[in-house]
C-alpha cells in the first residue's frame, strides 16, 4: 500500500504538475496568458501552506491557509477556462482539476477545524 503524501509534499507535486502542464501548452498568446495565470495561482498554494506552518498565531495560520484556498479556487477557474477552450491536453487538465478539488476539500477542512479550535481557545481564555 502506498503511503499518503504529507500536505507539503502534495502541494509541491501539485505545483510541479502545473509546471509540466504549462510547459506543454501551445505557444499562442491566449494559451500562454491563461497558462501563466494558472501557473502563478497553482504554485502559490504550496508557498502559502509553507508560510502557514510558520504562523505566529491561530489567526495568522487561518489567514495564510485561507490564502492557499483562494489560490486553489483561482486555479480551478483557470482550468475551467482552459478546458472550455480546449487548450492543452484534456487528460492533464482533468488530473489537475481532480487534484485541485481534492486540495480544496482538504483546505476547507483544515480551516474549519482551525477556526473551531481557535474559538474554543478564546472561550477558555475568557474565564
Amino acid at each position: 500500500m502506498k503511503k499518503p503524501l504529507d500536505l507539503r509534499t502534495r502541494t509541491k507535486e501539485y505545483s510541479l504538475s502545473a509546471l509540466q502542464y504549462y510547459s506543454q501548452l501551445p505557444r499562442d498568446t491566449a494559451a500562454q496568458v491563461l497558462g501563466r495565470q494558472l501557473l502563478r495561482s497553482a504554485t502559490s498554494v504550496g508557498a502559502q501552506y509553507r508560510e502557514a506552518g510558520r504562523a505566529k498565531s491561530a489567526a495568522d495560520f487561518i489567514s495564510k491557509t485561507e490564502g492557499a484556498l483562494q489560490e486553489l479556487d483561482e486555479t480551478a477557474y483557470w482550468l475551467e477556462l482552459m478546458e472550455g477552450t480546449g487548450m492543452g491536453n484534456s487528460e492533464a487538465i482533468a488530473a489537475l482539476r481532480d487534484e485541485t478539488e481534492q486540495l480544496i476539500a482538504i483546505f476547507v477542512t483544515i480551516i474549519r477545524k482551525a477556526k473551531q479550535k481557535a474559538g474554543r481557545e478564546v472561550a477558555h481564555s475568557a474565564f
